[in-house]
Parts: C-alpha cells; structure tokens; sequence
C-alpha cells in the first residue's frame, strides 16, 4: 500500500500498524465483516485503508478535520483504488447522517501540559486539547449501531479512566493489548476493543513487545510485514 504524507508534518507510526494488527486478531472469530466503516481522525488514510483492505465488504468512511489530511486521505484511497466517503471538519461536531458497524481511530492522546511541536499540523493531530477522550468516546457510542465495534488506542497511563468512560456509554470492552516498548519495561500503549451493548467477558491478548535489544522482534516484523506499507513524503 502505498501512502504519501507530509515531510514536514505529522506522519503516521507504528501505533497504527499495532492498532491494524488487533483490529484483525480480533475480527477473526467473524465470517463476514460488512457494512460501514468509519476512521476517525484519518490523517493520511492509513488505518481505514488498512481495515478495508482486509475487509472488502466494509465502505471506507473518513472524518478529518485538517483540510491538508483530507487531501492526503483522498490521495492514497484513489491510490490505493479504495472507495471513501470523507467527512470534513471537526469529529465532536460532524453530523453524520448515518451510523456505523465499525469505528476505528489513533486519536491525539498526549496531554496538552507537555511541551509541544510548534507545527500546528503535529499539534493537532497528537495532543488531546481539543479532542478530549470523553467527548471522543460520547461521540462513538451516539454513531455506532447497536453491537457496532470500537477499536482504538490510547495511552496505557490512562485505561483508569478509558474505562470508567467506555462504562458510561455502554461500550463493553471485550479485549485489550498492552505494547510495551522491551521485555521489562512498562506499557506505554493499549489496544481497545469495544461494542456496543455487549455483555462479554473481556479478554487480555499476550502483551506486545516492541522491541529484543536493538531489534524489532519477531511479532513486529510480522506486523509490518503484513502492513505492507510504503512511504512517499511530500511538501505541504
């Protein structure tokens, strides 16, 4: 898949390539993924494109706010001969005139105290100031269907209050991962599973490790191998 983004601006990481990776694990139990899909926050495209990808039967719906992403996310689904419907502007006041079977997203988690990038398009896109992760998951819970799935991921500091508001809005989660960076070390990323009016039981995946001394592992490998990914950076 191939997938320009900006050289000079926010580019997608290896959370989405994780994120993709647990979308399909847990997705295998089902024989026929269909109906519509929406990426929120879609950046370049490549989380949707992924899923659709690997889903044929889903349409691709996008929501983006930065008017230089919608163009990126436009970009590679023609590239990438995959079909979109774009919503433009903000996710929090999109009136979307239909629902959704599926929702994914690798929404801006970093809190906005920290010292930021003096990009405004890395600002946007990484930092939860103006996409706070309450209304975010409101917002979800109103658009999906009933048992519609929610797969995202967020900062692993903050599952305390992931789920208290997953709770809230009726989304159960039903699986989770943890990525750590190496064996040892504290997870700094969780993978969700939500849906809708659930009643499951929650599931906790084998942890991911990122990396064996100064090497990806095995399992990462395989991630990106099955990503299958090519980068072209452009001036914006």
């Amino acid at each position: 898949m191939v997938l320009y983004q900006p050289s000079n601006g926010y580019c997608y990481n290896s959370d989405t390539h994780f994120l993709y990776n647990f979308i399909t694990q847990n997705l295998a139990k089902f024989k026929n993924i269909n109906g519509e899909l929406l990426d929120i926050g879609s950046g370049s495209g490549i989380l949707g494109l992924l899923v659709a990808r690997e889903y044929e039967k889903l349409n691709l719906n996008q929501c983006e706010i930065q008017k230089s992403f919608q163009e990126f996310s436009l970009k590679n689904s023609q590239c990438n001969k995959i079909d979109t419907t774009m919503f433009k502007g903000s996710f929090l006041k999109m009136d979307f005139e239909k629902q959704f079977d599926m929702c994914v997203s690798n929404p801006p988690f970093y809190h906005g105290n920290v010292i930021k990038s003096e990009n405004e398009n890395i600002k946007v896109a990484r930092y939860n100031d103006k996409f706070p992760l309450k209304e975010f998951v409101r917002k979800t819970s109103k658009i999906l269907k009933s048992n519609g799935k929610f797969f995202f991921c967020y900062d692993a500091k903050q599952l305390n209050e992931i789920i208290e508001i997953l709770n809230e809005v009726k989304l159960n989660i039903e699986s989770l991962q943890f990525v750590h960076p190496k064996q040892g070390k504290d997870a700094t990323l969780v993978l969700v599973y939500a849906r809708k009016n659930s009643k499951s039981l929650l599931k906790v995946l084998s942890p991911l490790i990122v990396f064996e001394n100064d090497d990806f592992t095995d399992e990462v490998k395989e991630i990106y191998k099955k990503s299958s990914t090519h980068s072209i950076k452009v001036e914006i």
